[in-house]
């Protein structure tokens, strides 16, 4: 490439080198426009309340909508094993994090829930795990219980819900 092509200025996208030619690109800070376009941090900007953190415990990626229906954990289960991942239940009588033993950087209890059976590796059909999740809600009906699921070639948790949160909590 010769140095012509390298200093000859580009003047159709508006700019000569790094400055702009036209003043209405960037208008001027002052203007009524430019203050109706950006966000500040000052009282006209208006956000929308999405969960209330007072006495409601956040769990996973669903815990801010109602309980989940049967039909709709049917398709969040299909969904996993479309995505070749296999599903795992766990269940917990406390449901979450905190740090009652200990207040050393690191260290929470209640980060691991108790597995229930194995991972259902080679599940195919969301009935399966219907069915298990009907027998651990048999076993624990007053538990936390959620479905995760695991891929196994990237060796990581990719997705979890809450199937059940027990009606008397000890939160």
């Amino acid at each position: 490439m010769s140095a012509a092509t390298l200093s000859s200025p580009v003047t159709k996208s508006g700019y000569v080198g790094l400055k702009p030619i036209t003043p209405k690109l960037c208008p001027s800070k002052d203007s009524i426009a430019w203050s109706r376009k950006t966000i500040s941090n000052g009282s006209k900007t208006h956000c929308m309340k999405t969960w209330n953190p007072i006495n409601n415990k956040k769990f996973e990626t669903l815990s801010y909508l109602p309980p989940l229906s049967d039909d709709s954990i049917v398709k969040e289960i299909d969904y996993m094993l479309k995505k070749g991942w296999v599903p795992c239940l766990e269940f917990d009588e406390k449901g979450y994090v905190d740090r009652e033993n200990s207040r050393i950087p690191g260290y929470y209890d209640g980060r691991y829930w108790t597995l229930w059976k194995l991972p259902m590796f080679g599940c195919s059909d969301p009935s399966q795990v219907l069915n298990e999740m009907e027998e651990c809600k048999k076993a624990y009906p007053n538990a936390y219980i959620r479905c995760l699921a695991f891929d196994n070639s990237r060796q990581c948790q990719c997705m979890a819900f809450i199937i059940q949160k027990p009606q008397t909590t000890t939160a």
